[in-house]
């Protein structure tokens, strides 16, 4: 038996690992992920990791911008332990040899991000993600006691009786379909964005991990915070940094106007307006560009509304010194070169604010079950993540479960309980159902674009109650509509159609959590805007979001309150010193 089984491959899920095997090298741990780790989506993260590093910045000044930039809506206990943890972790990465860049005297080269007042953002160039994946996954090489399931998608959590005995899973390759007895485990599977149409997610992206525990009856919290990345190419939804912007590229309009300075970002400081405003928070950049559309100052594209990154300024040498990657995407994907043209962005789906209801330790209500990662929701992200945040979010909350997996484990070592044969038996025959050829509703294409498009009309960057109403309802439709899709492919190796079609059934589950938790919150906080209810409520909703799936599939919402230690709420502030 499996003493802590990870599911997914990515920065929270090897850290876990890697805490697991350093705390206990007799403990079993098996990573299950469904791409090569390596492919895993913590890959294309670019800007950087946030840790307090500076002369003349302290944890209390990152603790304070997480919390207003998530407008008071963060676990300030969480935020703390997260700030106090990130430093320490960002130093292991280096020791494990993650390649920071550096400053000419050798210290850590740190940049200015989006939402924060000190520059506190270390990086490695702006390909921040790959090295910090390639890092943590060269480190679990090194504990023999890590084994690896790559390429399997989990299709269940066994649960028996409130805990948890392990998962149910397809290896892709061969189509075999196996029951993982476990004693522990940890959802680190990443965000849902694919349940939009126009992400910067990559296509694994599929809200796996938060539908698992929903199903398993883990209660999911505050799914409607929806983070939109202000600059995104228009057609592929590829991201463009926030490091950009960082290193003093502008956001512009079709008369070439850094529009961002009619807007309110956020009470200033007294640092200049032009200086700072295009690292204001993403959601206030985000809105400033849907007002831009709506007063006709955008430019229309086939693929959308756009404005312009203007980085010719900062010279050749500059952007291949401090962004190269940006000018490859810019080069690759747009036919353009930012040193001399200016780049067309428009908002992205980027990041979930919400996931699977954790403590600080990353356990859920489910004994044995714990998550950590942009899956999870401890919450120091609030209703609006800072950039730079997640990167060390996934290794502080990634270390935190593994090392509490380790010691669950380690104190239910009773065997293998019935329940994983049972449960696995039922599973094997419905999944060996699905591939039978029988099967004549509609594609599985074309439901999962009318998804998407539900949720981009209804939960997108503005919201109103009428238009959500009509979306749960037409969600709901196309849940019960999903289960019988058709499925044409009746092979078992790389059967990547059932896959796909169960990729489906959790965006489903999940997007219907995003539209009834934003149709309760009767609020506009963060990235949540309800036009309908156009201030922020802290009598009311100072509260996050809890949603339980109902008996009959549905969900059910109601309110947990937030943990406030030392920041009563206020106006959200915003400027460099």
């Amino acid at each position: 038996m499996i003493d802590v089984l990870i599911v997914g491959g990515g920065g929270a899920g090897l850290r876990a690992a890697i805490a697991v095997a350093e705390s206990d090298p007799s403990l079993e741990v098996a990573v299950v992920s469904k791409v090569y780790p390596m492919r895993s989506h913590t890959v294309s993260a670019e800007g950087g990791a946030a840790g307090v590093i500076g002369i003349g910045d302290t944890l209390e000044e990152h603790c304070y911008d997480t919390i207003s930039g998530g407008d008071w809506l963060c676990d300030q206990d969480a935020v703390e332990a997260f700030v106090a943890e990130a430093p320490r972790e960002l130093v292991q990465l280096e020791h494990w040899g993650c390649p920071w860049s550096r400053e000419p005297d050798g210290r850590v080269a740190v940049r200015p991000f989006g939402g924060m007042k000190k520059m506190r953002t270390w990086y490695a160039a702006d390909k921040t993600g790959f090295h910090l994946l390639h890092t943590l996954f060269q480190t679990t090489l090194k504990y023999q006691e890590i084994k690896r399931f790559d390429e399997w998608y989990v299709t269940q959590l066994i649960v028996d009786d409130g805990r948890i005995h392990g998962v149910t899973a397809i290896e892709i390759r061969t189509g075999r379909i196996e029951a993982i007895p476990a004693r522990t485990v940890i959802l680190a599977t990443g965000g849902c964005g694919r349940v939009f149409p126009f992400t910067t997610n990559a296509a694994i992206k599929t809200g796996d991990g938060m539908a698992l525990a929903y199903r398993a009856g883990a209660p999911l919290k505050d799914m409607e915070f929806v983070q939109y990345h202000p600059t995104g190419l228009p057609f592929t939804g590829i991201l463009i940094t926030e490091a950009a912007r960082a290193e003093g590229g502008w956001l512009v309009n079709k008369d070439g106007y850094r529009y961002l300075q009619d807007y309110d970002l956020g009470k200033p400081t007294p640092t200049p307006r032009l200086r700072s405003m295009e690292l204001g928070p993403r959601d206030r950049l985000s809105q400033a560009f849907v007002h831009e559309q709506h007063k006709g100052r955008t430019v229309d594209t086939p693929y959308g509304p756009v404005v312009y990154l203007d980085l010719r300024h900062l010279g050749e040498a500059k952007i291949d010194e401090r962004i190269p990657f940006v000018r490859e995407l810019c080069r690759s994907y747009q036919n353009l070169d930012p040193a001399t043209d200016l780049i067309p962005v428009r908002p992205v789906v980027h990041y979930m604010m919400g996931g699977v209801h954790t403590d600080m330790d990353g356990a859920t209500p489910i004994a044995g079950l714990f998550a950590a990662g942009e899956t999870a929701c401890v919450s120091i992200n609030g209703a609006n993540r800072l950039g730079s945040n997640s990167l060390p979010e996934c290794l502080v909350f990634g270390r935190r479960a593994g090392t509490a997996a380790a010691e669950f484990a380690r104190s239910h070592r009773d065997g293998e309980s019935p329940a994983v044969r049972s449960q696995g038996d039922d599973e094997r025959r419905r999944l060996e159902h699905l591939r039978d050829g029988t099967r004549t509703g509609e594609r599985i294409a074309d439901l999962r674009e009318r998804m998407q498009h539900t949720l981009e009309g209804a939960a997108g960057i503005y919201r109103t109650g009428d238009v959500l109403a009509k979306a749960a309802d037409t969600l709901a439709d196309l849940r019960e509509r999903a289960a019988e899709a058709r499925l044409d492919d009746s092979s078992t190796a790389f059967n990547t159609e059932l896959l796909t079609w169960l990729e489906l059934g959790c965006m489903l589950e999940v997007a219907e959590t995003i539209v009834a938790c934003a149709l309760n919150r009767r609020e506009s906080r963060g990235a949540h805007q309800r036009t309908d209810f156009e201030a922020r409520d802290d009598e009311e909703f100072l509260a996050h979001s809890l949603v339980h799936r109902a008996p009959d599939g549905t969900p059910s919402v109601g309110l947990l309150p937030v943990t406030i230690t030392r920041w009563p709420p206020g106006e959200r502030v915003y400027g460099r010193d």
